[in-house]
């Protein structure tokens, strides 16, 4: 739980925060400061642009700090901005502060904190440990409404990891962010020394690959800001995914930059010799819409280390085959149809007024609302009127509409006529450090609440290659005197433990196969076809109950956590001795509350998996 509020200040007391991307935002009119509600005082509910238009998402490149040289538009949401703000010192933390800590770097009064981080846990974007504020999984939901509406992951992910597994190099994708690139695929190779960018990190273009790529597609505006932004930033420090340059860059490195666009313009390809750090090399090929004049979608890259090739070495060996790969992402482009619109998120709006009724003025009304608004979006749904938006949320047209231009004013959202699309910078709120998230960190803080629930130590599981033996990956341990002692990497038996039987009872016959079941007490099952029919139930029953078969007097119950496909690749339990629940407490006690726990882990799995690989482990 968030730490006892101090009283609250106005909430136009505290300037907006200083944010790392886009950088601080100047000024706030004295109309936005006083709002809490974005339908408050609003100028009419017309469907006119928000602001002015800064082009399709991805397709311009311009200064990071644009925003920071506008006025924040009358109608902009101050309280949108600030939490805006705060999820950005979050991610540049590598998703955790202090609530003093966000204070400090935000700028912002301590009560209107506390207020925004009451706000964004309620919505499950982030959670309390302590004093301290930690990014959840289920804020990916935000990145991943770009990378649904932007379709290219879902397209060309499939052609990269086959790549990466035949070059044996990683391959990452990546799509312009005005003068930066960032990754929205990466298929790394496990190395002592290995790629370690993330989805959503953003790169400079002129130390990168990708870069001159984009760059070819640039307007002489385009150029002027790019002009800019390296005099202002002459070590890109406001670059935080890559190494500061240890000298400050001069005109020479801008006009080699140029360089590298008139070659990449003539050639097709683009090459990193060392730009980003020493030993690192990487090769980059763009891909390419069908129409709209072949511009570039994505740009493909090849990544290695000069142990393993030299940038000569890139060029000869592996081009060509990474330009078969580009081909054929682009054929997929080409073919594939219009994906039908999902499910919008409606009847948001009814949540987040009940939400404000049950919190009062701890939850902020305004910022829930305004951030629903990029959950509008998605797969078949990459563009869309302020209408629309309006009809997916259930939000008025007056509340859409302002957080739209608060968004335009962001960054976050481009305007072309009457519609609105999502740019890259969407994937800055959270998204980099939770896409390096395991199974295990997803879980953790659901078994401490499951444990502080039902008093007993819980686990999570998973299943050994040969199935044999489960290894525990997660767990919380309950403060009983007389509790059950397993640490994290203990492995045990499969079929004669709880979390063993339900892993086992959604494994192949196979794993399941011909193997010795010594009796480790008088209760085990040692007959193969009596487990057979054990897992059998399991599978129908949703549950497994093992009472006094691993050890006598230890009684456990678990369930099944499944990834997207509906595959169980975890479990979740509770052991207790046997004195303390009969077998029939535990299935009418226990079971219902293991179900919801694994529910909610789950629902972040989903989230985090959709679009990133979830290490088990």
């Amino acid at each position: 739980m968030p730490a006892k509020r101090t009283p609250e200040t106005p909430e136009g007391s505290a300037p907006p925060a200083a944010e790392k991307e886009p950088p601080p935002v100047g000024k706030t009119t004295a109309s936005a400061t006083q709002r809490d509600d974005p339908a408050a005082g609003t100028a009419g509910s017309g469907a006119g642009t928000a602001g002015s238009g800064v082009g399709t998402a991805g397709a311009t490149a311009g200064t990071a700090g644009t925003a920071a040289e506008r006025e924040v538009p009358a109608e902009a949401v101050t309280p949108l901005i600030r939490g805006i703000a705060v999820l950005r010192e979050l991610t540049e933390a590598d998703g955790t502060l202090s609530l003093s800590g966000l204070e400090r770097a935000s700028g912002l009064a301590r009560s209107t904190v506390d207020r925004i981080t009451a706000t964004l846990a309620r919505m499950g974007y982030v959670r309390f440990d302590g004093r301290d504020v930690h990014l959840s999984p289920r804020l990916m939901e935000l990145g991943n409404a770009y990378m649904s509406a932007l379709r290219l992951p879902a397209l060309f992910s499939p052609h990269a990891d086959a790549l990466a597994d035949e070059l044996d190099e990683s391959v990452s994708l990546a799509v312009a962010d005005r003068d930066g690139i960032r990754f929205i695929h990466q298929a790394t190779r496990r190395r002592a020394m290995s790629l370690s960018f993330r989805i959503g990190d953003l790169l400079p273009a002129e130390r990168t690959a990708p870069g001159p790529l984009f760059a070819t597609q640039w307007t002489a505006a385009d150029w002027q800001r790019w002009r800019e932004r390296r005099a202002a930033d002459p070590r890109d420090l406001s670059f935080t995914a890559v190494p500061p340059r240890t000298y400050e860059g001069d005109a020479e490195d801008d006009e080699t930059f140029v360089h590298r666009t008139r070659e990449a313009s003539t050639h097709g390809w683009s090459l990193d010799d060392q730009l980003i750090e020493p030993g690192l090399v990487a090769i980059s090929v763009p891909v390419r819409s069908p129409g709209q004049g072949g511009r570039i979608a994505s740009v493909a890259s090849v990544v290695s280390h000069t142990s393993r090739h030299t940038a000569r070495d890139l060029r000869t060996t592996l081009l060509p085959r990474l330009r078969s790969t580009v081909r054929a992402m682009e054929r997929e482009l080409h073919a594939a149809p219009p994906p039908e619109p999902g499910p919008p998120p409606s009847d948001l709006a009814l949540w987040t007024g009940a939400s404000k009724q049950q919190l009062g003025r701890e939850f902020i009304e305004s910022l829930a609302r305004g951030l629903t608004v990029l959950t509008a979006f998605g797969e078949g749904r990459p563009e869309l009127t302020l209408t629309e938006v309006s009809q997916a949320t259930g939000l008025a047209r007056a509340t859409a509409r302002r957080a739209l231009i608060t968004y335009e004013h962001l960054d976050l959202v481009a305007a072309a006529g009457r519609t609105f699309t999502l740019t890259p910078r969407v994937l800055s709120l959270g998204f980099p450090p939770l896409s390096r998230t395991s199974l295990p960190e997803i879980a953790q803080p659901h078994l401490a609440d499951l444990t502080s629930r039902i008093h007993e130590s819980t686990s999570l599981a998973v299943l050994s290659d040969s199935g044999e033996e489960i290894q525990y990956t997660a767990r919380v341990a309950t403060g009983r005197v007389m509790s059950v002692n397993i640490t994290v990497g203990t492995r045990l038996p499969a079929y004669a433990t709880a979390l063993g039987r339900v892993l086992l009872a959604d494994a192949s016959e196979e794993i399941r196969g011909a193997k010795e079941l010594p009796a480790l007490t008088a209760h085990t099952i040692t007959d193969k076809h009596t487990l057979e029919g054990v897992l059998t139930s399991v599978r129908a029953q949703g549950y497994a109950l093992v009472d006094e078969e691993l050890e006598e007097g230890l009684r456990s119950i678990a369930v099944p956590i499944r990834d997207r496909s509906g595959r169980v690749v975890a479990a979740l339990n509770t052991a207790m001795h046997a004195s303390r629940r009969t077998p029939r407490e535990c299935v009418t006690d226990l079971v219902p509350e293991l179900t919801a726990t694994a529910a909610r882990i789950q629902t972040d799995l989903h989230t985090a998996a959709r679009f990133t690989h979830v290490p088990l482990t």
